[in-house]
């Protein structure tokens, strides 16, 4: 039976669930009709994802390119895989690298240029996910994203905002290769007008030939090495040859009933499986969705979060506390304890027990489903772009720490922290939905907040995901624009400091949802999937 959704609840918004056998949900309608026409071609939920993430680098680059990272999590109609294709640093890179080239003072690698770019990881996951679950061939998975880079689009709303504010920014438009790639006549493109990325084709098409290796081990990896080496950075063709993505198994933990699956560290999924049980503790259900006490016990829970996954997580083998020790019960009820239901309060990590992103997800009538988050971190990532490759790349370097006494300090061959995190939910060991949410810190608490919503409050995914959010950051709240007004008094009054929002990049997260109507129970291709999708994005649920 499916979870009993009032599905006569709602928020301002354009859209609606989306009801069909085979679905995909992106932030772009392009990117989404490219994984549609795979799935029409006899392709899988797999090949489906595949064609429409690389479409996404081209028609959303403020928020990812060829040169992006990626992690999955997918149900294989059996079970639950997870992939973590996040960039490992340069071999060169140390804290006394960082520290000679930018003062003893400094804190973290750099924010953009090559020295905040660690190896991008997007597309050997695309490569491993085809190898071992796709069904066309990989080189049709392509076909989409090289026509629409060859041809060219009409650059919707949202993103051409957000790509005017990133073209305001001088320490993204210096960067080299950035304007000759992105700001064709000297500007961001105006709403609607054409862009074309032809070197991005050229890439693409290299990809398509090679399944990867190109990038990898040939052409590409070497035109990168080299116009690192002549721009002040120390990356090199063999840090490109020597990264493969790692097949890991993602971490849960039980919320009402259900079981929230997230990629484990080096990202912050652990933060979202925090809050949940930080909450399992109160009764939600008993609180009215939208009261000031309801969202006051979630920020705490997602304070509470943040405060350790700060402190501990890193790459795991460079973590002193491990997940299981982070998400063990009687702990995250010690730390439910801590919490004043009618008072704001600022935490610290506790010690545990003695022990720029675009987001797409896709499910077919086999019972397949993929859950693919892929990100150049912060607006157009490190600025910059490779000339005659339209390799546009991360600058998730930045997010390590030059400081000696935390376990996420840069190093040679090292993931750093990361922020994209792909989710899933299943009941009883079954599917039930594939979901994530972009936009940096906020991924994890966009999810506990949907994930509550639905769960506690039989709001619907696409209601769960037009609801008005907070933001938690910096120890302030920001709340989005038709948050309830006495909510927000009464969060005031509780001490909570709200302000406003000033990033004029990040927002209050973009989530794509997928849910199993049957939840697993029956025949998926008799009842299929309803789907999401967020409208502060340009994009779609679209299915057949």
């Amino acid at each position: 039976m499916t979870h009993a959704f009032d599905w006569s609840t709602g928020y301002a918004s354009q859209r609606s669930p989306v009801f069909a056998r085979n679905v995909v949900s992106t932030s772009h309608p392009l990117a989404a009709q490219a994984g549609l026409r795979m799935l029409q071609n006899g392709g899988n939920a797999v090949d489906a994802a595949i064609a429409t993430a690389a479409v996404m680098t081209i028609v959303e680059p403020c928020s990812n390119g060829l040169g992006s990272d990626a992690f999955c999590i997918l149900w294989d109609g059996k079970a639950l895989h997870g992939l973590n294709a996040s960039g490992c640093a340069p071999q060169g890179w140390t804290p006394e690298y960082f520290r000679a080239k930018y003062g003893a003072d400094a804190k973290a690698p750099a924010k953009r240029g090559w020295d905040s770019v660690t190896v991008p990881g997007a597309v050997s996951a695309w490569a491993a996910l085809s190898q071992r679950f796709g069904k066309l061939p990989f080189a049709d998975l392509m076909a989409p994203a090289i026509e629409v880079a060859e041809r060219g689009y009409a650059v919707p709303v949202i993103v051409q905002s957000k790509w005017a504010n990133a073209a305001a920014l001088p320490e993204i438009t210096e960067q080299p290769g950035f304007a000759e790639a992105f700001m064709p006549h000297g500007r961001a493109p105006h709403v609607g007008e054409l862009f074309q990325f032809k070197e991005a084709a050229r890439t693409l098409k290299l990809i398509a030939q090679t399944k990867g290796e190109a990038f990898y081990r040939g052409e590409v990896a070497e035109a990168a090495a080299a116009h690192a080496k002549a721009h002040g950075g120390v990356m090199t063709a063999a840090d490109f040859a020597a990264y493969q993505p790692e097949w890991v198994t993602p971490i849960s933990r039980d919320y009402r009933g259900y079981t929230m699956h997230e990629i484990p560290p080096n990202g912050q999924g652990i933060a979202a499986l925090i809050a949940l049980g930080i909450l399992e503790k109160f009764d939600m259900a008993g609180l009215k969705v939208d009261s000031a006490t309801s969202q006051h016990l979630q920020i705490e829970a997602m304070k509470l979060a943040f405060a350790d996954v700060y402190a501990y997580v890193a790459e795991p083998r460079s973590m002193r506390l491990k997940p299981e020790q982070m998400l063990d019960d009687a702990y995250l009820a010690s730390r439910a304890k801590l919490i004043d239901p009618h008072k704001a309060q600022d935490f610290g990590p506790g010690h545990g027990p003695t022990g720029g992103t675009i987001y797409l997800t896709a499910a077919d009538e086999s019972g397949m489903m993929v859950s693919f988050i892929q990100s150049n971190y912060m607006g157009f990532g490190s600025g910059i772009v490779v000339p005659g490759y339209g390799l546009s790349l991360q600058n998730r370097g930045h997010g390590f720490t030059l400081d000696p006494t935390r376990d996420n300090l840069v190093g040679p061959g090292k993931r750093p922290f990361h922020t994209i995190i792909p989710a899933f939910l299943t009941k009883g060991g079954a599917p039930v939905m594939s979901f994530g949410i972009m936009g940096g810190d906020m991924q994890p608490q966009a999810h506990m907040q949907t994930l509550v919503r639905m769960l506690d409050y039989r709001q619907h995914p696409q209601a769960a995901c037009d609801a008005p959010r907070w933001r938690f950051f910096g120890g302030t709240v920001n709340l989005e624009p038709g948050f309830d007004a006495a909510s927000a008094d009464g969060l005031r009054a509780m001490g909570h400091r709200i302000a406003p929002f000033t990033d004029s990049y990040q927002d209050y997260g973009a989530g794509q949802f997928i849910w199993r109507l049957d939840e697993g129970q029956g025949d998926v291709s008799v009842r299929g999937y309803a789907a999401a999708s967020d409208p502060r994005r340009d994009g779609q649920a679209a299915g057949f």
